[in-house]
């Protein structure tokens, strides 16, 4: 089956489908890097889209983020093979340790773990955002040759009270992620 696009989404909590009356189709992935892996492959297997649009809760490193935002590029925060490589980095690999967006926006740092202190590499490194799944889904994108764009919603601080922000927070970008995704089925027609 073709599609113009596919929405990957980690969790229904994030994004309830039922909001969507359309066609489009909304996948759900789970949590974590391999699950958005799998999900985005057969995603891609199964509808053949033109573009992925991913949307989900991040905790945020630059402190005067909020609401809804669009990320410009992905990397990997969890990949730690030092010495054989710099962190960030796949040793031994000749693939992309950064995807960028269709779209202009703020870095985003991936990895299997919800962030609940601070970690300089981060700032250093000028990530934005952080989340579970989204390198995932653009490494998958890159790999079969699809575009993706990703919007955010800013969840959490991404320290001590994650946990408990990101509860709380969970499905409040839903309606501002909506006016996107129409904005995109328009566009895509």
């Amino acid at each position: 089956m073709k599609n113009s696009l596919v929405v990957i989404v980690a969790l229904e909590d994030e994004f309830d489908s039922k909001l969507l009356s359309s066609h489009i189709p909304v996948i759900y992935s789970g949590i974590g890097k391999v699950n958005a892996a799998i999900a985005t492959y057969k995603a891609i297997l199964e509808f053949n889209p033109r573009l992925i649009i991913n949307y989900g809760t991040v905790g945020k490193i630059t402190k005067d983020l909020s609401g809804l935002i669009t990320i410009g590029s992905v990397i990997q925060r969890d990949m730690i093979a030092e010495p054989l490589s710099p962190r960030g980095t796949v040793p031994f690999s000749k693939k992309p340790n950064t995807h960028s967006s269709l779209l202009e926006g703020h870095l985003c740092g991936t990895g299997d773990s919800f962030v609940t202190e601070q970690d300089h590499w981060l700032i250093q490194n000028g990530i934005d955002v952080v989340d579970m799944e989204l390198f995932a889904i653009a490494s998958v994108a890159h790999e079969h040759q699809v575009n993706w764009i990703s919007y955010k919603f800013i969840s959490d601080d991404a320290n001590e009270a994650s946990g408990q922000e990101w509860s709380k927070q969970v499905n409040q970008g839903q309606q501002l992620f909506l006016e996107k995704l129409r904005h995109h089925m328009h566009q895509l027609g």
